[in-house]
């Protein structure tokens, strides 16, 4: 029950004035109903003016600042749900509850920046029509179009899987869908993954939408992001596209949420707030009484078992659509290569493929997850590796003797001696994009060779300019990461190889087999996309692994099963729920006691539920841009269990956090 006395109200609710609360006393007969994300009435200014404000934190004491000043009360809570602002401020209070972040933090990620900058008609893309037309339906995708629009046109909204094989037609599914849904008059959300918005995807959508459509992406400048934005709120544009962003677009009537890529770790903001694009467009949909399609050809396993379970509805795609088959899949055993006397990242299998690929004059693309020349440097003489002064990870190489960090950016010139011991012994290990682009160009020096990684393609243009070349055949041989695997359908790529197969088995997540099944098949489905029979070949070093095999046979359903049996062995979502607390600092001594006090106190006010409780334990990555991490996981089957735990822990917390100078990041999973 909320007994609170004074309040901090946002009477501006523009970008640049969220950090500019004014407090205001909450009447008592108010008390009751003012929290954070409360529209209210209050005086302001000179003249005290009565203007409408958002409620942003509640308390109980005059803050010291304050003291002297005649602090003016609230006149009255205002009426609810009559602006998109209101709704967004509602979404951004429920954030701030859901993921323990403050509600500034939330409405800075959920409220458009107001900062109107001159920006290439309020377009920031090409007009130019691809070409491109919606396909008539195969009896699959018609079965699937069929179920939804039913369901809409009577009023039924739901939330969907569109689960469908590489190559199944998935896009042109929930286009048409979309194009249901705004021709009725509603609006329509597509959130993809940011390195799916290709020109080519642009473009596509382009051809089907028109000036409907408004695109967001992170390459855009101030003035061209507010233009589309704008272009949502007054009605010019009622389709917006984008990456996890674009969810929070100033729509009243929203009719649809498309979540392409589903699976995809981009939905999940690692900064605070950490939110799930997913869990938020759940919310978001249910405000407005709209439909949610989560589409992918490898769904999360939490997706999938709520699709089977009845949670979801399930729309099942199992065809490639128009003549394409399905590519054949090799896998070649590295091992073996090894003890063959075959010391090349390519084994031989993958060289004659190649080889004969280029002679046809079709296209090749070669799918390593890891940028840079090599992965790191150590020294032979000590084991030294050499690693980022500001985090606790090793640094990677790249082309230009320069040694990166990957997580803060800091750079290094390659040392000639190693830094502990002084030995001249130092040298690369592991593979990256880079030293693949340059091997390959060793070994096909008549191939057009490009590579495709956040390095190459970090100008404005550099990705397009890439993609635009490899689509018009003026490359033969396309090297990347993710890069190159999502979002692409090009007709004359007939051979993937898939060079280090096993190399995310390695990282310690228990999502691990997930995404390297995920990885695998999203990387093979580029293959044969056209009419002529695509090959991909898998190497790698771990062939029995059941992501591995089941991604060579395209067999989603065992996948399933066994990664379904490993959750539920060792209690890990789905079959379980798990609440991770991340405590950062600069001070190592306050942080390791702020983390202990902050476990203890979880441990008291769970002891009995029958929840699991771990740490506090250091992460794989310790320290990031000199602050200092811990973590604590509290394991329990019940959601709500989770949630009234997080709320106790934080409210006996909350004093001691201000005098040890520590922050918290919530997670739920």
């Amino acid at each position: 029950m909320n007994s609170c006395k004074y309040a901090d109200v946002i009477v501006d609710i523009s970008h640049e004035k969220l950090d500019k609360p004014f407090t205001y006393m909450i009447p008592e007969e108010l008390r009751l109903l003012v929290v954070p994300g409360t529209p209210v009435i209050v005086p302001f200014g000179s003249s005290d003016k009565e203007k409408k404000g958002y409620v942003i934190s509640v308390y109980d004491e005059q803050k010291p600042e304050n003291e002297g000043f005649v602090i003016k009360s609230i006149i009255s809570v205002a009426p609810k749900k009559v602006s998109i602002e209101d709704e967004l401020i509602e979404l951004s209070a429920w954030m701030k509850d859901r993921y323990g972040c403050t509600m500034s933090t939330a409405l800075k990620t959920v409220l458009p920046v107001k900062q109107q900058v001159k920006a290439r008609n309020g377009y920031v893309f090409s007009k130019t029509s691809s070409g491109y037309s919606l396909h008539e339906p195969n009896d699959e995708q018609e079965k699937a179009i069929k179920e939804f629009t039913d369901n809409y046109d009577n009023g039924i909204n739901k939330t969907y899987l569109l689960y469908g094989i590489t190559g199944s037609g998935k896009t042109d599914v929930y286009l048409h869908i979309m194009k249901h849904v705004a021709d009725s008059g509603r609006q329509v959300i597509l959130l993809t993954p940011e390195i799916s918005l290709t020109y080519q995807a642009i473009e596509r959508l382009y051809s089907v939408f028109g000036d409907r459509i408004a695109v967001i992406h992170s390459k855009l400048s101030p003035g061209e992001r507010y233009e589309q934005i704008k272009r949502c709120k007054d009605g010019t544009a009622d389709i917006i596209v984008g990456p996890r962003s674009a969810l929070f677009a100033p729509f009243k009537n929203i009719g649809l949420i498309v979540i392409d890529e589903e699976h995809d770790n981009a939905y999940k903001n690692e900064n605070i707030p950490r939110y799930n694009a997913i869990d938020v467009a759940i919310k978001r949909a249910q405000m407005q009484n709209a439909s949610l399609i989560l589409a992918s050809a490898t769904p999360t396993p939490d997706s999938y078992e709520k699709a089977i379970s009845g949670e979801y509805r399930l729309l099942s795609l199992t065809q490639r659509a128009g003549n394409a088959s399905m590519p054949d899949i090799e896998l070649v055993d590295m091992r073996e290569e090894l003890r063959g006397g075959n010391r090349s990242i390519f084994s031989e299998r993958l060289d004659t493929l190649i080889r004969d690929r280029l002679a046809k004059h079709e296209q090749v693309i070669l799918f390593i997850n890891r940028r840079g020349y090599s992965n790191f440097v150590s020294c032979r003489s000590c084991g030294n590796a050499i690693r980022c002064p500001h985090c606790d990870v090793s640094m990677t190489t790249h082309i230009g003797h320069r040694l990166v960090c990957h997580y803060c950016g800091y750079e290094l010139p390659m040392p000639k001696l190693c830094p502990v011991c002084g030995s001249p012994y130092i040298a690369e290990f592991g593979v990256g994009t880079q030293k693949l682009e340059k091997m390959t160009m060793k070994m096909y020096p008549e191939a057009k060779v490009a590579r495709l990684d956040t390095d190459s393609a970090a100008g404005k243009k550099a990705a397009e300019q890439i993609l635009s070349d490899f689509a018009e055949g003026r490359t033969d041989i396309l090297i990347g990461t993710q890069m190159v695997v999502k979002g692409h359908d090009y007709h004359n790529v007939t051979l993937v190889g898939i060079m280090a197969a096993d190399t995310s088995l390695y990282v310690s997540n228990y999502e691990s087999g997930q995404r390297t099944y995920e990885l695998i098949s999203q990387a093979a489905g580029r293959a044969g996309r056209g009419s002529k029979k695509g090959c991909v070949v898998i190497q790698t070093y771990k062939p029995e692994h059941y992501a591995i095999s089941c991604a060579a046979n395209n067999d989603f359903d065992s996948y399933y099963e066994n990664e379904m049996s490993y959750r539920k062995m060792l209690n890990y979502p789905p079959a379980i729920h798990i609440w991770t607390a991340q405590l950062s600092g600069k001070n190592e001594e306050m942080l390791e006691r702020a983390a202990q006090e902050f476990s203890e106190t979880i441990k008291n006010e769970s002891s009995g539920d029958g929840g699991q409780f771990i740490g506090p334990v250091k992460p794989s990555v310790y320290k990031v841009n000199d602050y200092f991490r811990m973590l604590t996981y509290y394991k329990h089957s019940n959601y709500d269990t989770l949630l009234t735990v997080k709320e106790k822990t934080e409210e006996i917390m909350k004093e001691k956090f201000s005098k040890l100078n520590v922050s918290v990041i919530h997670d739920f999973t």
